[in-house]
């Protein structure tokens, strides 16, 4: 009977309180998963990659908040299309696992190169394209890549949501390998754009 009275004392103040901070939209509601609360929770999602949106502000305050002291940051600056593009990278152990690239001041493309992010239907860096895709007609275009050819393909079902492939290929650049070459081909990277 003593708990029950104190339970109802206490109520209208718990009740209070919920109802003042849900008017509060800076509060981060996810990091209170008791799932959350051990590591990193990243996902790559229609709306971005983890708490990182095309309303995140491309200022390494905002992006740091979004990741979590997971990751530590360092910006760049390269030119692209004939533009300079501001960038972060996003470092996780000191190996890259994120880069993140913004235009008008907010982010709207970001590259995840961690295996440990996942996009929301389980897909991975390492994935082979055999589990994904049957063949690249209709699916994948050849794509520019740093260091070797590569083959973009949209991700089934998604606005913004692509993978990039890479593998073995002995052809000329520019020319889409066989479905045969492409089924030992996995994802280097995860690639969400707006």
């Amino acid at each position: 009977m003593k708990s029950l009275r104190l339970f109802l004392c206490a109520l209208p103040l718990v009740l209070t309180g919920c109802s003042t901070l849900s008017s509060i939209s800076s509060i981060n509601w996810s990091a209170a998963y008791p799932w959350n609360w051990f590591g990193s929770s990243l996902e790559v999602n229609e709306q971005g990659v983890g708490q990182i949106t095309a309303s995140t502000a491309l200022e390494q305050e905002a992006i740091q908040s979004a990741l979590g002291s997971d990751y530590r940051l360092r910006s760049g600056m390269k030119t692209e299309n004939g533009t300079i593009v501001h960038y972060f990278e996003a470092l996780k152990d000191d190996q890259l696992a994120l880069v993140i690239n913004g235009d008008k001041g907010t982010v709207n493309h970001i590259s995840v190169l961690d295996k440990t992010i996942p996009t929301a239907s389980g897909v991975k860096v390492g994935t082979p394209f055999s589990e994904l895709y049957q063949k690249a007609y209709g699916n994948c275009t050849s794509a520019p890549s740093d260091d070797k050819v590569a083959v973009a393909c949209q991700a089934e079902g998604s606005q913004h949501i692509s993978y990039l492939f890479t593998g073995e290929w002995s052809g000329p650049e520019g020319l889409m390998p066989s479905d045969d070459t492409l089924k030992n081909w996995t994802v280097s990277k995860i690639i969400w754009k707006q």
